[in-house]
């Protein structure tokens, strides 16, 4: 991932996935570009996690979007991975940086705490995530962040930042003008009545 104009597309798993997800991921990336794809699977064990992850991290490989893990950055190394996502709670960015080398994309929850983030950031993350900035469906958002905090962090620093939560492709033109490099989307696209294609292309005229 490189933080580059325009803002670019980040795509998250649904919370469920089956082998047959890997059609649906290329017909996604067939809808448009996408920057990075994030395996996010909750209440799932690792082995299974691996099972599922390896056609898609080949996938990804193929078509050169940033495959990342979520939350568990030895599953991460054990993968290839190109990198990890780290909630608040699933360790420090120094210790994926010395188990994932120098090249690993390593991103960080900062729901709407630009504390937390300033910390990421020096802590050596890639990126620093904001949200949720709308209800969503995926998860239970405890933290409601405002477009501000992207002008923000935009404003005084280099490192990207992802915006995320509810973000739908009719809601998100706010969060690109404040400033996000990435929106982070997932029911926006699995959900879509079209389908994954239809859901990525829906982006395409407010990401050009």
């Amino acid at each position: 991932m490189t933080d580059a104009l325009p803002c670019q597309l980040y795509l998250i798993s649904p919370p469920a996935i089956d082998s047959g997800f890997v059609e649906a991921l290329a017909s996604a990336f067939d809808g448009g570009p996408v920057a990075a794809f994030q395996l996010r699977l909750k209440d799932v064990g690792e082995d299974e996690i691996a099972r599922l992850a390896e056609p898609l991290r080949k996938l990804c490989a193929d078509r050169d979007v940033a495959f990342i893990l979520n939350d568990n950055m030895a599953l991460a190394k054990q993968l290839g991975a190109d990198g990890v996502h780290l909630g608040q709670g699933d360790g420090d960015p120094r210790q994926a940086r010395r188990l994932l080398g120098p090249q690993a994309q390593i991103g960080v929850t900062c729901h709407a705490s630009r504390h937390l983030a300033m910390e990421a950031g020096e802590a050596g993350a890639d990126y620093v995530a904001f949200g949720a900035f709308f209800p969503t469906t995926t998860k239970s958002v405890e933290h409601h962040a405002e477009p501000g905090i992207l002008t923000w962090w935009s404003s005084l620093f280099e490192l990207p930042c992802v915006a995320i939560g509810g973000i739908s492709a009719g809601n998100a033109a706010p969060l690109v003008a404040a400033g996000a490099d990435f929106l982070a989307v997932s029911s926006a696209v699995w959900s879509h009545p079209d389908g994954p294609a239809a859901g990525v292309g829906a982006f395409g005229a407010l990401l050009s």
